[in-house]
């Protein structure tokens, strides 16, 4: 839930724990398609869907989908038929097509809803004590201590949206500051919370949306109501459509101005998120709605319904989000919030070239093709676009995600930062779990890290620069842990208690009694892994090993060395660490430097095979 559109629902509204995305694809013989589908389920993997899928009949996706497909044209889609059927990501009734690579989610999603019903042949049997069918859920409070007085103080109007867990409608204020006013009410029947978690996920979306505010790209929150039978959601009703619908409007893309202009408005709004510790886990092009049909309308942020909070330290590991826009580190179950930049990746991708980076006929190949294909460069338009802008995208979708570009990151990004000098970067959170990695590494990687700092280019120190800035260094151009805990509270908002980003700050207590200069934030606040990505990565690295053999370089026994790194006795540190110094002086090699400068953990060392 959480989309405040006014159109009807087209397969996008009323979110649910995993949506399957399913491309439409033209076809003479459409009618004949979907029963044959129907009869045989086995043969999704090489036949087209039809306007219903097989593994999911009560699903009508849009009839747009279309338009992002390789092998389909705009020009030759039949019309468009709103549908009163919307996506309802959590009631699958079918089991996932085996083998899909994530072939995981049919137990999660039973266990989540016990809405899954095993088939003739026994699949997607509810694990656990979930229970099946409409009458589950009798015995669970679904009391949420909301307000009882929505009649009071709202008048309802017309549907606008329509979901399998609820509905949409317009309403206005009956008095107030606000009398007279359009919003939109999710109104969500306490009859379809058929389990604890279900009504967990409602509790959560609400108290997300009440702790974020204050930006101007998130969908305005006024407050959430319950009466015996029904939950309503009341937020601001944004006019103007899904970012989607723009998209095809413009017939399948946009300009790279244009495209920068709306990217700009998703970075800093997520980048806004991230900050205060939550993670979206559904960005996509209908989950960004335009407030009015005006050309230049700010686009909002909507449908937290998957969302949740993540410590800075924390990993997530439950599958959620759309089959397309899915991170490959959510399919193997350990992810935080690098995973909704892959998300904006894939927007970008479509928003550039009008087709998507991974596609497929089924949802377990779409997988496949997150986890295992590289998206095309190659298909126009992308040789006619700039190499600033296909490197914003390449870095966005990375599939490692400690390499992939933060959303603050993004924003400084030559092809994003070349538009406008008016651009304010948000503060960046991986800041400061760098900096933490930083001031509990050895004096010997301290060394190698100020050694590889030096070796920035302009572009790499600007945003270091720009993160600097923004913790406001004193007079004297230093740090402290007072300047990093009044950037954060000039930010927060409630939504960091959630998610104990203060409670992270006691990792950098060592700032407690003393000053970091630039120099040295550099050096504390450096991804080495996003370094290792790009293309000018063994030139950094060489120069950086120059610097450190004049200055920090030293001859260092195996023994010492094991020290630096905190290994125990019982490690075989001689088995492990003899190709880290160099035989003929005893010096650090470069082979080492680079392992140093990763970090490399005493842990990963003792696994090291043999």
């Amino acid at each position: 839930m959480g989309a405040c559109s006014s159109k009807p629902a087209t397969g996008s509204k009323f979110s649910g724990r995993y949506d399957i995305d399913i491309p439409v694809k033209p076809d003479d013989n459409n009618n004949n398609t979907n029963k044959q589908l129907e009869e045989n389920e086995a043969e999704t993997e090489t036949t087209s869907y039809a306007k219903k899928s097989p593994f999911f009949p009560f699903y009508s996706p849009s009839p747009a989908r279309n338009w992002f497909s390789k092998k389909s044209s705009p020009a030759k889609s039949p019309a468009p038929t709103p549908s009163s059927n919307s996506t309802p990501r959590r009631f699958f009734r079918r089991p996932f097509p085996p083998p899909s690579p994530a072939k995981h989610i049919k137990s999660v999603l039973a266990r989540r809803h016990g809405a899954v019903k095993p088939n003739n042949s026994g699949g997607a049997i509810p694990e656990g004590n979930e229970v099946s069918g409409s009458d589950s859920g009798s015995g669970l409070d679904k009391s949420f201590g909301f307000s009882k007085h929505f009649g009071s103080k709202y008048e309802v109007g017309e549907e606008v949206g329509r979901g399998h867990f609820g509905y949409t409608c317009k309403a206005k204020f009956k008095k107030g500051e606000f009398k007279g006013q359009d919003v939109a009410v999710k109104v969500i029947p306490k009859s379809k919370m058929t389990t604890a978690i279900a009504i967990e996920d409602v509790r959560r979306e609400v108290k997300i949306l009440r702790a974020l505010s204050g930006h101007n790209n998130l969908v305005k929150f006024y407050d959430a109501y319950e009466d015996h039978e029904k939950v309503y959601v009341v937020m601001e009703l944004c006019e103007g459509g899904e970012l989607l619908d723009r998209i095809l409007s413009r017939g399948g893309k946009y300009s790279e101005d244009d495209a920068k202009a709306v990217l700009i408005q998703i970075l800093n709004v997520v980048a806004f998120c991230h900050l205060q510790g939550v993670v979206h886990r559904d960005l996509k092009p209908e989950n960004f709605l335009f407030t009015s049909k005006d050309e230049n309308s700010p686009l909002k942020a909507i449908d937290f319904g998957l969302s949740d909070f993540v410590k800075p330290d924390e990993r997530l590991n439950d599958i959620v989000g759309s089959a397309y826009y899915v991170a490959p580190e959510v399919l193997h179950r350990s992810y935080s919030t690098e995973a909704d930049v892959w998300s904006i990746g894939v927007i970008a991708y479509i928003l550039l070239c009008g087709s998507r980076p991974f596609w497929a006929r089924s949802e377990s190949g779409i997988f496949r093709a997150v986890l295992k294909a590289d998206p095309s460069f190659d298909e126009v338009p992308w040789p006619t676009l700039s190499s600033e802008a296909k490197d914003f995208v390449k870095r966005l979708l990375n599939k490692d995600p400690r390499k992939r570009m933060t959303a603050a990151q993004a924003l400084v990004h030559p092809w994003i930062r070349n538009t406008t000098n008016e651009l304010k970067v948000p503060l960046d959170i991986s800041i400061l779990r760098l900096m933490k990695g930083y001031m509990r590494s050895s004096a010997l990687r301290k060394a190698a890290l100020r050694a590889l700092s030096k070796t920035l280019t302009v572009d790499e120190l600007f945003y270091l620069k720009e993160q600097y800035s923004l913790l406001e260094p004193s007079k004297n151009g230093s740090i402290s842990m007072e300047n990093i805990k009044g950037a954060l509270m000039k930010h927060a908002t409630d939504a960091m208690k959630e998610s104990r980003v203060h409670d992270f700050l006691a990792s950098l207590s060592a700032l407690q009694y003393r000053r970091m200069d630039f120099e040295e934030f550099c050096a504390a606040a450096i991804n080495i892994y996003q370094l290792e990505a790009l293309d000018r990565w063994e030139q950094h690295a060489r120069c950086a090993y120059e610097l450190f053999e004049k200055d920090g370089n030293r001859a260092i026994m195996i023994e010492e060395l094991a020290s630096e790194l905190g290994l125990s006795p019982s490690v075989p540190v001689h088995a492990v660490l003899h190709d880290w110094i160099r035989h003929t002086d005893g010096k650090l090699s470069f082979l080492g430097f680079v392992k140093l400068l990763h970090g490399v953990s005493s842990r990963a060392l003792t696994n090291k095979p043999q």
